[in-house]
C-alpha cells in the first residue's frame, strides 16, 4: 500500500486479484469497494442503515462464531467483532457507497462491509488502512460467501425493520382508527354502493372497518415475518456449505438472534434459500397488500372530508396548510394524498421485487440488491407515512352530525327497510319517487298511505337499520 496526493485530493494504491486501484486515503473500503463505485455509476441510491446494520450483526455473529470454533485468531477477532459493532451503530454509513444497481449477488456490497470492517478492526490492533493486518476475505468473510451473506442480511433487515418499525406504526394507527369507531358510534348516515346511495350504517362501523383491515395487515406481516426467520447463512458459495464448520451457522445464527431480539433459524435447505427469495416476496406481498388497504381507507377518508359545500361534508379534517396559490381559504386533505402516494410507490416496489424474485437462476438469485432496497424503503415509508396520517389527520378528524342527518334523510336507499312490509316491487318505486323528487322515503310513504305513522316510526328506524334483523320487528 502507498499513499499519494493530487492537488487537493490524496490516495492510497490498493490491490485485488484485477489489479492496482487509487482508493481515497481516507476510506475505510478498499480496492474491490473503489472498483465497483467506478464500475454501477448509475443512481443515487444507496443501501440504508437497517440493511448496513444486518451486515455489521452477520459479521459479527460470524466472527464469534469462528472465534469459539479455534478457526479465528483471538486478536484479530476481537478487533473484528469491535469493528462490526461499530458497523451496526452507524459510525461508518457514509463509507457503504456502492450503487444499488451492481452485481446481483451483492458481493460488492458484501465485500464494502468486509473492507470497512477489515480495516477499522486494522486501525484498532495499531495498523494503517490498506495494510490488510486483518484481511476481510481470509478474516471478516471467514466461513461466508456474498451468496449466504447478502440473502441473510436481507431476511435480518425486513424483520427487524417489521417488527421495530412498520408493526408498531400501525398499531398507533389502528389504535387511532379504534378510538374514532368508538366516538362516531351514535352518529347514523348513508352508505355508499358504487359511489351512490346505501342502506344506513354508523361512522363508528366504517371508522371500525378501517381500523380491522388495520389488524389483518399486522397478521399477515406476522406471517411473512415467520418466513424471513430462515437464514441462508451457512450455505457458502452455492447452497453446500463448503469451506465452513459443520458447527458455523448453527453458533453464529443464535448470536444474530440474540443481537435482534428474534428468534432466526438455519435454512432446512440451503439451495432453495440461496437460489429462490421466495419468502422474500411472500413478504413483500404483504407490504403490497397493506398498501391496497391504506389507500382505500386513506381515500375513502378524503371522500368523506369531500367539500366544504359541494361534496359530502360528513366528517372534518384538521386545517394542516393552504390549499392552494390562488384560491384563498381553500384547504386540502394533504395527509390522505400524501399516503396514497406512498402506497403507491409501495405497489411498484412490489413490482420489482416479484421481477427479481423470478431471476434466481440455477444456484443464485441475481437480482437481490434492488429487491432488498425496494423492499426495505417500502417498510420504511409505510411507517412513517402511517405515522404522519395519524397525527395530522386522523386523530383530528371531526364529524358533521347536521350533514350526515340532512343526506341520510333523503336517501332513498332507507325504502330497502320496507320490503318485508309492502314488497320489493312497491318499495321500488317508492324509492324511485323520492329520488327523483329529491324527498324523503318517509313522506312518499305516507302520501301513498301504504303504513300509518306510528309504522313508519318502527320500520324505518334507520339505527336499527345498522343492525341485523328486520327493522321494526
Amino acid at each position: 500500500m502507498s499513499t499519494s496526493s493530487s492537488g487537493s485530493s490524496k490516495f492510497r494504491t490498493e490491490r485485488d486479484s484485477l489489479g492496482e486501484m487509487r482508493v481515497p486515503a481516507d476510506a475505510l473500503y478498499g480496492a474491490q469497494t473503489q472498483r465497483a463505485v467506478e464500475n454501477f455509476p448509475i443512481s443515487d441510491l444507496r443501501f440504508g442503515r437497517r440493511f448496513i446494520a444486518a451486515l455489521g450483526i452477520i459479521k459479527r455473529a460470524a466472527a464469534e462464531a469462528n472465534m469459539e470454533l479455534d478457526q479465528l485468531n483471538e486478536r484479530i477477532g476481537t478487533a473484528v467483532v469491535q469493528a462490526a459493532g461499530e458497523v451496526v451503530d452507524g459510525r461508518f454509513d457514509d463509507q457503504f457507497v456502492l450503487d444499488i444497481f451492481q452485481t446481483g449477488s451483492g458481493t460488492s456490497s458484501n465485500m464494502n462491509a468486509n473492507e470497512v470492517i477489515a480495516t477499522r478492526a486494522a486501525q484498532i490492533l495499531g495498523g494503517e488502512s490498506g495494510s490488510k493486518g486483518v484481511h476481510p476475505n481470509d478474516h471478516v468473510n471467514m466461513g461466508q460467501s456474498s451468496n449466504d451473506v447478502i440473502p441473510t442480511a436481507m431476511h435480518v433487515a425486513a424483520r427487524v425493520a417489521i417488527h421495530e418499525d412498520l408493526i408498531p406504526s400501525l398499531e398507533r394507527l389502528r389504535d387511532a382508527l379504534r378510538a374514532k369507531a368508538a366516538e362516531f358510534d351514535d352518529v347514523v348516515k348513508s352508505g355508499r354502493t358504487h359511489l351512490m346511495d346505501a342502506t344506513p350504517v354508523r361512522l363508528g362501523q366504517e371508522f371500525g372497518g378501517f381500523a380491522a383491515q388495520l389488524d389483518n395487515g399486522i397478521r399477515r406481516l406476522h406471517a411473512a415475518s415467520g418466513e424471513l426467520a430462515e437464514l441462508a447463512l451457512g450455505g457458502t458459495a452455492v447452497g453446500t456449505g463448503t469451506n465452513r464448520l459443520p458447527e458455523f451457522p448453527e453458533k453464529a445464527i443464535a448470536r444474530i438472534s440474540q443481537a435482534t431480539g428474534l428468534e432466526f433459524r438455519e435454512a432446512d435447505n440451503h439451495f432453495e434459500a440461496q437460489s429462490a427469495k421466495d419468502a422474500y416476496v411472500f413478504a413483500s406481498g404483504a407490504l403490497n397488500t397493506l398498501a391496497v388497504a391504506l389507500l382505500k381507507i386513506a381515500n375513502d377518508i378524503r371522500w368523506l372530508a369531500s367539500g366544504p359545500t359541494s361534496g359530502l361534508a360528513e366528517i372534518t379534517l384538521p386545517a394542516i396548510q393552504p390549499g392552494s396559490s390562488i384560491m384563498p381559504g381553500k384547504v386540502n386533505p394533504v395527509m390522505s394524498e400524501a399516503l396514497m402516494m406512498v402506497c403507491a410507490h409501495v405497489m411498484g416496489n412490489h413490482v420489482a421485487v416479484t421481477v427479481g424474485g423470478q431471476h434466481g437462476n440455477f444456484e443464485l438469485n441475481v437480482m437481490m440488491p434492488v429487491m432488498a432496497h425496494n423492499f426495505l424503503e417500502s417498510v420504511e415509508i409505510l411507517a412513517k407515512g402511517c405515522d404522519a396520517f395519524r397525527a395530522n389527520a386522523v386523530e383530528g378528524i371531526g364529524v358533521n352530525r347536521e350533514r350526515c342527518r340532512e343526506l341520510l334523510e333523503k336517501n332513498p336507499a332507507i325504502a330497502t327497510a320496507l320490503n318485508a312490509y309492502i314488497g320489493y316491487d312497491e318499495a321500488s318505486s317508492v324509492a324511485k319517487e323520492s329520488a327523483g323528487n329529491f324527498e324523503s322515503v318517509r313522506d312518499v310513504v305516507k302520501r301513498r298511505g301504504l303504513l300509518s305513522d306510528q309504522q313508519l316510526d318502527e320500520v324505518l328506524n334507520v339505527r336499527e337499520m345498522t343492525e341485523p334483523g328486520i327493522p321494526g320487528r
